[in-house]
């Protein structure tokens, strides 16, 4: 008797584990818009307002940084806005990053940018009006790099850190994702949420996934022509793109029917795996 209940007991842990192989334990995604704030009230992980200093500059770049719940040292992923700026969902996303074992940074890119030397914040509310995303779009290639970069040093001399970078952006923070794979060489991975493609695919040296919506033709026109340019380059560009997903399926998972949060939750499960794939160490 004892016997045959300890090889059902094997049977069912057996079964179980073919089960777990064959559908893993689902990613969670990152909060849609209006759950940011919650997301970012109910975390357990460190996350703080530094200020990074520019080189050669007054500027401090206002960066929100988020530490992973690890015992040993992390990649970091540096985070990039939408054309919106600096967001709780911006944070809540970050917060998630770090979920995942990365340290997690997300500079505003708007920083210094305001009439009185604010960022986001400060152009959101000017007595003309809302001057975020005008000021957004008049920022310079040179400027996304030079933010980045500095950002970037920051992050990996930390003391928790490790020596692999990589960069996620969404929306105009996806363009310039991909725009700064091809001008930061010790890049180690980039995503592209619905961003346009870089201008210098020949100088990108780490590989690049693309998540896109179906229903986002603007941005998604791009990636066959881009697909056979990087394949022409020999560079590694994962393109995916969801059926019927809109534009900013990743801040907007309740549109389009279901098809924006079937989007955000497999792209985000690639992205994730991308990222470990690019940046930890394979387990001995």
């Amino acid at each position: 008797m004892k016997r045959a209940s300890l090889l059902a007991a094997v049977l069912v842990l057996i079964g179980n584990l073919v089960l777990l192989a064959a559908d893993p334990p689902a990613v969670k995604i990152p909060p849609e818009e209006a759950a940011s704030l919650a997301a970012l009230s109910a975390s357990t992980r460190h996350g703080e307002w530094v200020d990074v200093a520019m080189p050669g500059g007054s500027v401090k770049i206002h960066t929100w940084v988020v530490y992973p719940e690890r015992s040993d040292k992390a990649p970091v992923v540096l985070v990039i806005h939408e054309i919106f700026g600096m967001s709780d969902w911006v944070r809540a996303t970050t917060d998630q990053l770090a979920a995942e074992g990365f340290i997690a940074v997300a500079p505003d890119f708007l920083s210094g940018k305001g009439p009185t030397g604010g960022g986001t914040d400060e152009l959101k509310n000017l007595p003309a009006g809302n001057q975020v995303g005008q000021t957004i779009q008049k920022l310079t290639v040179d400027e996304d790099t030079k933010i980045l970069n500095a950002v970037r040093d920051y992050a990996l001399a930390l003391p928790s850190a490790t020596d692999k970078s990589a960069c996620i952006g969404f929306c105009w923070g996806g363009g310039t994702s991909f725009s700064y794979a091809s001008q930061q060489p010790k890049l180690n991975a980039a995503v592209v949420c619905y961003g346009t493609p870089a201008k210098a695919l020949e100088s990108i040296n780490c590989p690049v996934l693309g998540l896109y919506g179906g229903a986002d033709a603007r941005i998604t026109a791009t990636v066959e022509g881009t697909k056979t340019a990087m394949a022409n380059l020999k560079k590694s560009y994962d393109p995916h793109v969801y059926e019927n997903a809109g534009h900013g399926f990743f801040r907007q998972q309740t549109g389009r029917d279901g098809s924006n949060l079937k989007a955000a939750t497999a792209g985000w499960a690639e992205a994730i795996a991308f990222l470990k794939k690019n940046l930890e160490k394979p387990a001995k």
